[in-house]
């Protein structure tokens, strides 16, 4: 039970995060921007045989290429801006996604309508890692930005690789 040295007369709460923290503004908050596209894609590399494609790759090494449902999310971590009440804007984040991932990889062929997998095989992981690298420049420096992809519901990749608290069971 809280005492009575942990009730907030501003709040009405008990441990509420101005007594926990009573500097607040410099705690860490996560921002998430959720975001779709569809896009064509082919997994495949042209060095190797169609044999050894096809048993790398499966149905996705096929010629004619396949499409997903792309849901994208766009993490920004930093402190909390005493003035706006912002770790970012969400706004300025949709419009940066809309304008650089997007306009880019919407409705697009990956292979080849975006320069980035001209030479790179556009697996989810390596798309997480492209749209990171697009990003990245036009998030404030202070913040760290984290990518999810959904390739299908079931699937998706994180990039970078957030540190986790899991403990192998074996050790």
């Amino acid at each position: 039970m809280a005492q009575n040295s942990d009730f907030c007369s501003v709040c009405n709460l008990y441990l509420c995060p101005l007594l926990v923290n009573p500097n607040n503004m410099k705690q860490k908050v996560a921002v998430v921007r959720r975001e779709h596209f569809n896009a064509a894609h082919r997994l495949f590399r042209k060095d190797w045989s169609d044999e050894q494609n096809t048993s790398t790759f499966g149905k996705c090494s096929l010629p004619n290429f396949h499409g997903h449902n792309y849901e994208l999310e766009a993490k920004v971590i930093g402190e909390v801006d005493a003035e706006t009440g912002y770790v970012m804007d969400i706004k300025k984040l949709s419009d940066l996604i809309a304008e650089k991932v997007l306009e880019k990889f919407d409705h697009k062929n990956l292979n080849l309508d975006v320069e980035e997998f001209r030479t790179l095989n556009p697996t989810a992981e390596n798309i997480a890692i492209v749209i990171y690298n697009i990003l990245r420049p036009h998030i404030p420096e202070q913040n760290e930005l984290y990518i999810r992809l959904f390739e299908t519901p079931r699937n998706y990749v994180e990039y970078p690789v957030a540190p986790t608290n899991f403990v192998n069971p074996k050790s």
